[in-house]
């Protein structure tokens, strides 16, 4: 297989057909979203979980309550709270992982077309999307 520059290529389904150098420029800029809405989610998912990390850890002084607590049998809401919120919060980073794994194979799907456009796209999608995001992270 090459790479070939065409303005005729099939993208990941049928019906995204394109046969036309209009069609291939709105082709080359919905890849282009998509990477940059992987960067985007790849970088939003990490600054989650540090705020993740950050709001479920516990301070010394509430941990020792709660094993003094634990050690006389009764059973403490705010661990209970705590493991619910740890739940909530493990099951949505989880489908957010889920989201940029289909997005990045659609990526992977896209360029194996071996259309040079479209990985150009992707290319500069990244680019452009980690650009755009990274500086997120230093607002945490």
């Amino acid at each position: 297989m090459h790479f070939i520059f065409s303005n005729e290529v099939v993208l990941l389904f049928d019906f995204w057909s394109v046969h036309s150098p209009a069609g291939m420029a709105l082709s080359v800029v919905v890849v282009l979203l998509l990477a940059v809405l992987y960067e985007s989610i790849k970088v939003g998912k990490a600054k989650l979980l540090y705020q993740a990390a950050v709001s479920l850890s516990i301070p010394t002084s509430q941990l020792t309550e709660e094993t003094d607590q634990d050690s006389s049998g009764s059973d403490s809401p705010p661990v209970s709270r705590t493991r619910l919120r740890w739940f909530f919060c493990h099951f949505s980073q989880s489908l957010i992982h889920v989201v940029q794994v289909v997005i990045g194979y659609f990526m992977m799907l896209a360029v194996m077309s071996y259309n040079t456009w479209i990985f150009f796209g992707v290319i500069l999608g990244s680019a452009v999307g980690y650009y755009l995001a990274y500086p997120l992270l230093s607002m945490v």
